[in-house]
C-alpha cells in the first residue's frame, strides 16, 4: 500500500528539483485570467506524471487508462508550450474518454456512455479552469484522491495503492506551489488530473467500491465552482471559451482574501467535505445523496455571498469614477 506512494513522492521531488534546475518548463505570463504579476514557470505536471508512474507502473491490474491519459498528457504538454486550438484539444478528450469506456468494458448503454463521456471531459476542463490559484489544485488532488485511496482501500481494491501514489506523487509539487507559488502544474498536470478524477471515480462506482453520489462530492469544492461560474457566464450571454477572473476562487483573491487566504477557505471545505463523504460511506451509505444536496447549498450561500460583495466593490469602483 504504502512503497508505491513512497516511490511517487520520491521519484516526483526530484523531477521537480531536475526540472527547476535546468530551466526547462515554459513560463506561465500574465493575461487575463492570471491572478499573478510575474512570469512563473509552468509544467510541473510533468514530475507528477513521471513520479506516480514510476511508482505504479509494476502494480498488477489492467490500466484502460494508461493510453488515453498520455492522448490528453501530451497535447496538454504541446499547448503549455505553443498553444493548441480549443476544438484540438476537445476532439482528443473526447475520443480519449470514449477510449477509457471501450477499453474498461464492458461499454454501457449508449445514453449512460454519453453522460460518462461529458463528465469526463467536463471533469478534464474544470480541473484546468480551477488551476489559476496557488496551491489549489494541489491540495484538491492530495485530499480528493487521498479520499479515493482509503474509500477503494476499505472495498479491498486494487486500485488502493495507485490511488494513494498519484495524491503522494502530487504532495512534493504542492509544497512548491504553496503561496507565493514557484511552478504550476501546467495543462499538463491539471487537465490529466481531472481526467483521472472522473475515470476514477466511474470506474470505482461501477466496480461497487463507492455509490454514485461519492466522487462528485469528494470533489466538490471544484466542480461547484467551475459549474455554477459556467452557468453564471452563459445566462450572461458571454463567451464561455474566452479566458477570465470570474470564478468564485478568483473573486475572494481580488476582493482581498489573496492566494493564502483563498487556499485555506478551500482546502478547509475540501476537508470537510472529503471527511463527511467518508464518514457517510463507511455508517450511512444510503444518506450520500443527502449529504451532497447539503454541502450543495452550503457552496450556494459562499458563492452568493461573494457575489454580493462584488457587486459591492463594482458599485464602490464607479461611484469613485464619477
Amino acid at each position: 500500500m504504502l512503497l508505491p506512494a513512497l516511490i511517487a513522492a520520491v521519484v516526483s521531488a526530484m523531477a521537480l528539483g531536475l526540472l527547476s534546475r535546468t530551466a526547462a518548463l515554459p513560463f506561465d505570463r500574465p493575461n487575463a485570467r492570471s491572478l499573478h504579476r510575474d512570469a512563473v514557470p509552468r509544467g510541473g505536471g510533468l514530475a507528477v506524471w513521471l513520479g506516480w508512474c514510476t511508482g505504479v507502473v509494476w502494480l498488477p491490474g489492467g490500466q484502460p487508462w494508461l493510453v488515453p491519459l498520455a492522448a490528453i498528457a501530451i497535447v496538454s504538454y504541446f499547448d503549455d508550450r505553443r498553444g493548441i486550438s480549443a476544438s484540438l484539444r476537445l476532439f482528443v478528450q473526447l475520443t480519449a474518454a470514449v477510449a477509457w469506456l471501450w477499453l474498461a468494458g464492458p461499454m454501457p448503454e449508449l445514453l449512460v456512455a454519453a453522460i460518462m463521456v461529458v463528465a469526463i471531459v467536463w471533469m478534464a476542463n474544470l480541473y484546468n479552469f480551477m488551476d489559476g490559484s496557488d496551491g489549489l489544485s494541489g491540495t484538491m488532488t492530495v485530499v480528493g484522491f487521498g479520499a479515493y485511496a482509503l474509500a477503494a482501500y476499505w472495498a479491498a481494491s486494487d486500485r488502493a495503492p495507485l490511488l494513494l501514489a498519484l495524491a503522494a506523487a502530487v504532495a512534493p509539487f504542492l509544497l512548491v506551489n504553496w503561496p507565493p507559488a514557484r511552478i504550476f502544474l501546467g495543462d499538463v498536470g491539471a487537465v490529466p488530473l481531472g481526467f483521472l478524477a472522473a475515470v476514477f471515480g466511474i470506474e470505482g462506482w461501477r466496480e461497487g467500491w463507492w455509490p454514485a453520489w461519492f466522487p462528485p462530492l469528494v470533489f466538490l469544492p471544484f466542480v461547484a465552482d467551475a459549474s455554477a461560474t459556467l452557468l453564471r457566464r452563459l445566462l450572461a450571454g458571454e463567451r464561455v471559451w474566452h479566458a477570465h477572473r470570474d470564478h468564485y476562487y478568483q473573486r475572494l483573491v481580488q476582493l482581498g482574501l489573496g492566494h493564502t487566504g483563498t487556499l485555506v477557505l478551500y482546502a478547509a471545505l475540501m476537508m470537510g467535505v472529503a471527511v463527511s463523504a467518508l464518514a457517510a460511506l463507511a455508517r450511512a451509505p444510503q444518506a450520500g445523496w443527502y449529504l451532497l444536496l447539503v454541502w450543495a447549498a452550503v457552496f450556494a450561500l459562499l458563492f452568493g455571498s461573494v457575489a454580493h460583495q462584488w457587486r459591492s466593490r463594482l458599485g464602490e469602483l464607479n461611484e469613485s469614477k464619477r
